[in-house]
């Protein structure tokens, strides 16, 4: 592959509980115009995670041979090697501070620059931060102008006084750490830390569905995260500490049958449904790797199911109700994530969410694997996407950094490629 080819590559790692995902795309462009075409995605990789726990690492060698072993696997699919990615973030660490920014105007005539939104912006970010905790992602909301407010992009008006709301998103300084230590010891440089769920969400919705008003939920396997949207903008994320994994471990229970079998079962014959109808169904675990013949009433299977997917949507019902927009986004819900495969999940979260509900999966992506269509690499592929978005503007909207490094890792990515250089000076 040509040396230019290369650098225009773009990957995205996603560290979860139960799996390590990895996705690389590139975005192809035409040679007479130099326009961009569409994103293509040329490698899709997994294995099982083994050190992460709710999204919190508890053992970094762990994490270390899971990404190499997927960086490995990735790396054979694409041809070449790979030498940074973007990273998805979530897990129960995750916090949300809202902020307000207000700056005076700089131009003697009145006119707002995109100076003048960073200046806001950066005046919003200036918030007493839980004690070991560090910004993650500055999100714009609204801005206002002279008390004129509900301005989405003020940028070329006039006015003298500026002011703007956001959500900012922090994380553990610890968890961080951690994570980007894993990652460095795996051999790969960072170019980002992305919350998944927002990641995954550029893949799989429209920015149609943002302006509507549309919630996304990334139902994982120890934790389910959300974002909402409205008018285009970001209006609440939350991590809700319930996924698919709960309900493995219930099944486990009623069954009284090991995790394998337990997981097995829930593939092949998951169904939460609310309507479904069983009559005197059975099951033989025998067909599923149990060791001995057992037959069970599908109807208790499916009680048990039901039950731990119901108390997981009505925990989603509950943070749209805090922002009263519980029924009433027109745009719906889109389940992505592993556990969004989950039969019936569909129909039940129309019952309870009183919601249109739809399955997410990657939007105006090429690919040439059918592995893009698997839910569980929807936070992969977005990272991807955000990847390429961002890559030229470093995540830049209206002149203002959306994400990034904290400037500690910054200094420290820095120095690293300092001492790179003169490793290489004194090598003959």
């Amino acid at each position: 592959m040509p040396r230019s080819r290369q650098d225009n590559l773009v990957a995205g790692l996603d560290i979860g509980s139960a799996f390590v995902r990895m996705a690389v795309g590139q975005v192809f462009t035409r040679e007479e115009t130099h326009e961009a075409e569409q994103l293509h995605i040329l490698g899709l990789a997994e294995v099982s995670s083994q050190g992460v726990h709710r999204g919190i690492i508890n053992s970094i060698e762990d994490v270390v041979s899971a990404v190499s072993e997927c960086l490995e696997q990735t790396e054979r699919m694409v041809g070449v090697p790979l030498d940074s990615v973007w990273v998805g973030v979530s897990g129960l660490h995750i916090m949300v501070q809202k902020s307000h920014g207000v700056v005076a105007v700089s131009k003697p005539e009145g006119e707002i620059g995109e100076e003048d939104v960073a200046r806001a912006v950066e005046a919003s970010r200036s918030i007493a931060t839980p004690l070991n905790y560090e910004v993650l992602h500055v999100l714009p909301k609204s801005f206002s102008i002279d008390g004129q407010s509900g301005i989405k992009d003020p940028v070329g008006m006039t006015g003298i006084r500026l002011e703007v709301d956001t959500q900012i998103i922090l994380g553990s300084a610890a968890q961080i750490k951690n994570l980007t230590k894993a990652i460095y010891r795996a051999g790969l440089e960072i170019d980002d830390l992305v919350l998944s769920i927002i990641a995954a969400a550029e893949a799989v919705i429209t920015p149609r569905q943002k302006e509507l008003g549309v919630v996304v939920v990334n139902l994982g396997a120890s934790t389910t995260s959300l974002v909402a949207y409205e008018e285009g903008e970001i209006l609440h994320t939350a991590i809700i500490p319930l996924g698919s994994e709960h309900i493995t471990n219930d099944i486990a229970i009623g069954l009284r049958t090991s995790i394998d079998i337990a997981e097995a079962v829930k593939i092949a014959h998951g169904n939460c449904a609310p309507d479904a109808v069983f009559k005197r169904d059975q099951l033989d675990l025998y067909e599923v790797g149990a060791p001995e013949h057992e037959l069970i009433k599908k109807e208790y299977l499916h009680d048990i199911i039901q039950a731990r997917a119901e108390e997981i949507l009505r925990k989603i019902n509950a943070e749209l109700t805090a922002l009263q927009r519980s029924g009433l986004l027109p745009a719906g819900v889109v389940f992505t994530g592993a556990g969004a495969k989950l039969g019936g999940l569909i129909d039940l979260s129309k019952k309870i969410l009183r919601l249109p509900s739809t399955l997410g999966y990657p939007l105006g992506l090429g690919s040439v694997t059918d592995k893009i269509n698997d839910l569980g690499f929807s936070s992969a592929v977005g990272l991807v996407k955000w990847g390429s978005m961002m890559g030229e503007t470093i995540g830049r909207k209206n002149g203002v950094r959306r994400s990034g490094l904290s400037s500690v890792r910054k200094v420290g990515g820095a120095l690293s490629q300092q001492l790179k250089k003169m490793m290489k000076s004194l090598i003959p």
